[in-house]
């Protein structure tokens, strides 16, 4: 299967540079993430079209059948513009996102942050653990013995991903008085290529430039030192985010659809 979504081939690169196994079944892909099975995006199907109308309940039962023991539910479709009437998806019990992907050669240098704040990659174990407890803030009603064990999971993954000489790319983050209040991760997809990953900024901490500043540190990171060319994030195409990349010199490019199901304790702020 020939995926045509950017989004959706930066995705599995890296999914793929750190382990993760797909399937391909011609119709769709089995992504499937053995060392994290509670990445809901580690661990889905990706429809190679969208399926015949009446099909979108018999695509939930194929994801069942492949995660028997899965408690969400994740499937992308590939493809690269609006999909249109979305109600049916709804109506199987899927929550739809049908988000922007954006694309950049070149940062733009935004404002200066509000206060002393530090930008530089995370380095230490340390680093590496407030980077984890930083996304638990954003969760308040997930466990916190779940979401460690998934953002500590994680954190494993970009720090294979990122080599051991930071070749492969890094996770930025900007830092007030030692702790970390916004991280992005940025890593090299294919050559010439690097996509971001899970831009986060602690609450208190949003409308100060400090993400926009951590973005943009990220984005010089790939262009200068990774040999990028293109720069890939995706956003929500209605949330404040997404301007923010807009004045940095993202450009949208496409939509990148995913459905959902997950707990209510996963709920993001």
């Amino acid at each position: 299967m020939e995926i045509q979504s950017l989004g959706f081939r930066t995705d599995l690169a890296l999914l793929q540079k750190a382990g993760s196994q797909v399937e391909d079944r011609g119709t769709h892909l089995v992504i499937r993430t053995p060392d994290n099975p509670t990445y809901f995006w580690g661990n889905f199907l990706l429809l190679a079209q969208p399926p015949a109308p009446g099909g979108e309940r018999e695509v939930v039962g194929a994801f069942r059948t492949e995660f028997p023991v899965a408690a969400h539910v994740s499937i992308g479709i590939d493809v690269t513009e609006d999909p249109g009437d979305m109600q049916a998806w709804r109506e199987a019990g899927l929550t739809v996102d049908v988000a922007t992907v954006l694309s950049a050669s070149a940062v733009v240098q935004p404002l200066a942050p509000i206060g002393d704040v530090e930008v530089r990659p995370l380095e230490s174990d340390d680093d590496w653990e407030q980077r984890a407890r930083l996304g638990q803030v954003l969760y308040p009603s997930t466990s916190e013995e779940s979401y460690l064990a998934f953002a500590r999971g994680k954190n494993a993954q970009e720090r294979a991903l990122a080599g051991a000489n930071g070749e492969g790319g890094a996770r930025y983050g900007a830092f007030v008085d030692g702790t970390l209040v916004s991280t992005a991760g940025i890593f090299v997809t294919e050559p010439g290529v690097a996509r971001f990953q899970t831009v986060e900024t602690h609450p208190d901490h949003r409308r100060q430039g400090i993400g926009a500043a951590v973005v943009h540190a990220a984005g010089r990171h790939a262009l200068e030192r990774l040999g990028a060319e293109r720069l890939v994030i995706v956003a929500d195409t209605d949330a404040d985010a997404i301007r923010i990349y807009r004045r940095l010199g993202f450009e949208d490019v496409q939509r990148q659809v995913m459905l959902e199901l997950r707990d209510p304790e996963w709920a993001e702020v």
